[in-house]
């Protein structure tokens, strides 16, 4: 027989279990994003694509290229660097596409795991549901992720 458990008239014991649930699974969320990233990057890494975006602009920077004029503006900036002139001398404008939309797909990707992870930081961290010793912790990871 198991000895009578002590109660917990204030339900505390649940609340912290509940809260713990929340934020591993928001973390292990944020970590299979980030393992996806891994992939992308791989694949925009193997089809040499990852300079094929020369100019990123931090705020509108997740608009691709519209129509054929903003695509062929595109692909000549990416003729002045080293990647083409050295690697993709001679592409033509589909072959930049094809390489254009796997490094696009890995910045968008990234900017969706910063958000992944701040937005529920912040709502957690405010209501006070993620551990006190936890949080520079956190803070300092998304630090780093934003170094990257």
């Amino acid at each position: 027989m198991q000895p009578p458990s002590t109660p917990d008239p204030f339900g505390t014991h649940l609340a912290v279990r509940r809260d713990a649930r929340l934020v591993a699974v928001w973390l292990l969320t944020v970590a299979a994003l980030v393992f996806a990233m891994v992939v992308i990057g791989g694949i925009t890494r193997l089809m040499h694509a990852g300079l094929s975006i020369v100019e990123w602009n931090l705020l509108l920077g997740w608009i691709p290229p519209m129509g054929a004029a903003e695509w062929q503006a595109a692909f000549e900036q990416y003729k002045q660097f080293p990647e083409y002139q050295q690697l993709n001398r001679g592409m033509t404008l589909g072959e930049f596409q094809a390489i254009f939309w796997w490094e696009y797909l890995h910045r968008v990707w990234g900017r969706l795991i910063g958000v992944a992870f701040l937005v529920p930081f912040l709502v957690l961290l405010a209501l006070r549901r993620i551990p006190s010793g936890l949080a520079p912790r956190l803070t300092g990871l998304f630090v780093l992720g934003g170094l990257q």
